[in-house]
């Protein structure tokens, strides 16, 4: 039985009420989330400034025992540097760059006379476009002051930041929308289960749920098809429900902006398309939305036989047997 899928008229109000919600909260908590992420990285900066001593080691020694310092090393450039941006201007491997930056290492086929060759030409490119208004000790006699350090890695953290600003607010956003649901469920004395302590899909118990638990499932058509894992926000097995009946997926779901769900709206019709081919097309996987998701989103949405709850109307949990 669909509950807000198949009630476009009442899609615009709710579009109107959760973007409310959503201003609402970013107004509040967003600058708060910021801040700490950006202590956190004034201390990653801080580190990885003691590591190239303060930018004047950037060499391919330096690069190759502490690969994870290029992030910082490229906000500490004028301009920063994006990725792309440093491969070029370095002339380097793509997949060296990518390697250090995604895995925080060395990829494990290239050689090493061939891996210095390109850490070389990094630690070039860097050097040359240090940013002397930040790194104001960079080409005199005197060391660097503390105070002189603090502030640039405060400087370059801020770089840091603002580069990853979405994904920290989203990152904050989703944590309290799996708490709001969580604290929903144990309010009606359903059982948290620990993801990873042997509790799976097809062991939930009934009256139980589960938060990040891997969900196995087919992806890709024939001989070409293989098992991977995805994970649910929160799964939740109802009380009446029988023991081989497959829990209820939960999608935490929030957005700051139009542009940014149409671009993502296809995740989740990709999600149920494996979770059908897996379990069957009456597996049951749903969306808790906040912000800005508007009719063509939840059109498409519903066009893909995927439901949802909002989250100024959390009670219509309670409609999917819960």
């Amino acid at each position: 039985m669909a509950v807000n899928r198949d009630r476009p008229n009442r899609w615009k109000q709710d579009v109107a009420r959760s973007v409310d919600m959503y201003n609402e909260w970013f107004m509040r908590f967003a600058p708060k989330a910021f801040r700490e992420t950006r202590v956190e990285a004034t201390a990653d900066v801080e580190a990885a400034f003691a590591l190239t001593r303060n930018l004047q080691a950037v060499t391919s020694a330096t690069l190759r025992e502490h690969p994870e310092v290029l992030p910082t090393l490229r906000m500490c450039t004028c301009p920063p540097l994006a990725v792309d941006r440093l491969i070029g201007l370095a002339r380097v491997r793509p997949v060296l760059v990518k390697a250090m930056e995604g895995d925080k290492r060395l990829p494990p086929r290239l050689g090493e006379k061939e891996a210095d060759e390109e850490l070389e030409k990094l630690g070039q490119t860097i050097r040359a476009m240090a940013d002397p208004d930040i790194l104001v000790w960079l080409g005199r006699k005197e060391p660097a002051s503390k105070e002189e350090v603090h502030r640039a890695a405060t400087v370059v953290a801020d770089r840091l930041c603002g580069a990853v600003a979405n994904p920290i607010i989203r990152n904050a956003q989703e944590k309290r929308q799996i708490q709001v649901i969580s604290d929903w469920l144990r309010g009606r004395g359903y059982r948290f289960e620990q993801a990873g302590s042997g509790v799976t899909l097809a062991t939930m118990p009934p009256g139980s749920f589960a938060v990040h638990l891997n969900v196995p499932v087919r992806q890709g058509e024939g001989r070409r098809s293989r098992q991977v894992n995805i994970p649910a926000d929160v799964a939740v097995k109802p009380k009446q429900s029988a023991r081989e009946k497959t829990p209820l997926l939960i999608e935490a779901k929030s957005a700051g902006d139009y542009t940014n769900v149409s671009k993502r709206r296809k995740e989740e019709a990709t999600k149920m398309a494996q979770l059908r081919r897996t379990y069957g097309r009456r597996v049951r996987f749903i969306l808790f939305l906040c912000g800005y998701f508007d009719t063509p989103y939840l059109g498409y949405e519903a066009g893909e036989g995927i439901d949802w709850v909002w989250e100024h109307r959390i009670d219509d949990l309670a409609r999917f047997g819960l």
